[in-house]
């Protein structure tokens, strides 16, 4: 692969032929179809190892429990403030810091998923108050990902518990907008965070 490409743009071409890739498999018939469709997925495999950090068995292990038309995966983030400060917690699996929050659940809606998480990872009982913001992840300063993620950011308010640690994480904190510690920048970014401490205050939905 010529290194005058970026590199975000070959992980791209790789998620776009992944997605055809699966695509193909779920809905030809034909098996010299269904042959070609499965070079294609292991071709979008070996660019995805080369420019991920994640090993080649894991992403075909991932891609092997994907089938049918394949469509964006989405990480709810819950944005919690308590005087002028926001909820983050301190992640267990890299021991950075994040707004709580996970992948969507089949079956619940965004903002049960938002509930749910903060009170699994921060303690704390919340309800949901608006959208602030719907990203997608390319366009922001993460890390490389194997799969196509979109990001929301729930602005939520907090109406019981206790701020303590759960099982994925070791510690919760409130932080103010020029405090951040250590992010887990593959969850959220220090200009995400920033953001929402305008966003909070009007009405603006982020998309981006």
């Amino acid at each position: 692969m010529s290194d005058s490409v970026p590199q975000r743009l070959w992980l791209e071409w790789a998620k776009q032929i992944q997605a055809i890739s699966q695509a193909g498999l779920a809905y030809s018939k034909d098996m010299y179809d269904l042959e070609r469709f499965e070079m294609l997925r292991e071709l979008s495999v070996d660019i995805l190892a080369r420019y991920t950090e994640v090993e080649t068995e894991k992403i075909k292990s991932l891609f092997a429990g994907e089938s049918g038309y394949a469509t964006p995966k989405v990480d709810v983030r819950g944005a919690v403030f308590q005087d002028d400060r926001i909820l983050l917690v301190k992640e267990r699996i890299d021991g950075a810091w994040a707004l709580p929050g996970g992948w969507a659940d089949i079956g619940l809606s965004p903002k049960e998923v938002v509930v749910k998480e903060v009170k699994e990872e921060a303690g704390l009982a919340v309800v949901p108050v608006r959208l602030l913001a719907v990203l997608d992840k390319k366009f922001h300063e993460h890390p490389p990902e194997a799969f196509h993620i979109y990001k929301m950011f729930i602005l939520c308010e907090i109406t019981g518990g206790q701020a303590e640690a759960g099982m994925e994480t070791l510690e919760v904190g409130f932080f103010g907008r020029y405090e951040l510690p250590p992010l887990s920048v593959g969850r959220n970014t220090s200009k995400q965070i920033e953001r929402l401490f305008d966003l909070r205050h009007g009405t603006e939905v982020w998309l981006d």
